[in-house]
């Protein structure tokens, strides 16, 4: 019989289910780039996507605080997860992002700094505590390979999403701050997960998805440093390395298919998202056909996802406990 949800699944509600946030809200401001083209009907998507993006952080934020109260086992499990800690930095980032979203819907607003200030502090924090986790005693080699997976850039890379909205809040500095963390571990944990393929072999098959997730830094890196006034000779770098990893992320994507749904296919998300509101930021406005095109199969893929993620909260089956152990955990 399939399972059905019940109230207390959610203990396997993972850090990992705000990429879901990061995702849509990705989404919204790729589809605030297509203004100049489809005008107004763009812009309503963006503020729709924007929306739902809003009601899934607020969802998760309930879910995530029962979970803390009522299992709090489960919660610290999470945290301490050899490879799903890193998404602690998911939840400033989704902050970031949505305030993000509503600065570039609404322009500053108090609120919409106040989510900024938060979710930048709290990133910074993230990254630092998932860098010490590597310092503690009786942490292992093998620890150390199985945590690098490409999900290791959302808080070490993350860093890069402040610049975002930081001129419209007039935050330049601290943002250029964490531009720089990001643009500097960039190079080195991408080093490190290369050598992690070459040591060790590639991340499970369960967490195939989180290749794309190599084209977020690039591809946000070339945005935000367009926002701080970089050269456009670096944006296009940025652009054409984000080219690189979309086709490069290419050669697993038979694979991840092949496997049955998980919450761990929004890896995709926000990622594809990022690549296809740089690449309306730079293609001229005459040429603008094949990233239009790009943007409309990246908002086909993300609504799949979140229709099948509700399909699966409601028959549970998204709501189950991780399988068995193994030597590289993988997150549900």
């Amino acid at each position: 019989m399939t399972p059905r949800f019940r109230v207390s699944s959610v203990q396997h509600v993972t850090l990992a289910w705000f990429a879901m946030v990061m995702g849509l809200c990705g989404l919204s401001l790729a589809w605030h780039r297509a203004v100049p083209w489809w005008g107004t009907w763009a812009l309503a998507v963006s503020w729709v996507l924007g929306g739902i993006a809003a009601l899934v952080l607020a969802l998760l934020l309930l879910v995530s605080v029962y979970k803390a109260w009522r299992f709090p086992a489960a919660w610290r499990a999470d945290r301490d997860h050899p490879v799903r800690h890193v998404f602690v930095a998911a939840v400033p980032s989704s902050f970031i992002l949505l305030s993000t979203v509503m600065v570039t819907l609404q322009g500053p607003s108090p609120w919409a700094d106040l989510l900024w200030m938060g979710g930048s502090a709290t990133l910074f924090a993230a990254t630092v505590w998932v860098a010490q986790r590597w310092l503690r005693p009786g942490f292992t080699s093998a620890d150390f390979w199985a945590a690098m997976t490409p999900a290791l850039f959302i808080p070490v890379v993350g860093n890069v999403l402040p610049a975002l909205a930081c001129v419209a809040l007039g935050h330049p500095v601290w943002a250029g701050l964490q531009y720089a963390l990001a643009a500097v571990l960039w190079p080195v944990s991408l080093t490190l997960i290369w050598m992690r393929i070459g040591m060790v072999g590639l991340w499970p098959e369960r967490m195939l998805p989180a290749t794309f997730v190599t084209i977020a830094p690039p591809a946000v890196l070339g945005l935000s440093g367009a926002n701080l006034g970089a050269p456009e000779w670096l944006v296009q770098m940025a652009w054409g390395l984000a080219l690189f990893f979309t086709l490069w992320s290419m050669g697993v994507a038979r694979r991840c298919w092949a496997q049955s749904f998980g919450m761990a296919f929004w890896g995709l998300s926000f990622p594809l998202a990022a690549s296809a509101a740089l690449s309306l930021r730079q293609v001229p406005h005459e040429q603008g056909a094949w990233a239009l095109a790009w943007l409309l199969g990246v908002t086909a893929l993300i609504l799949w996802l979140l229709w099948r993620t509700c399909l699966g909260v409601l028959q549970g089956s998204l709501l189950l406990p991780e399988g068995g152990a193994s030597s590289h955990p993988e997150p549900t």
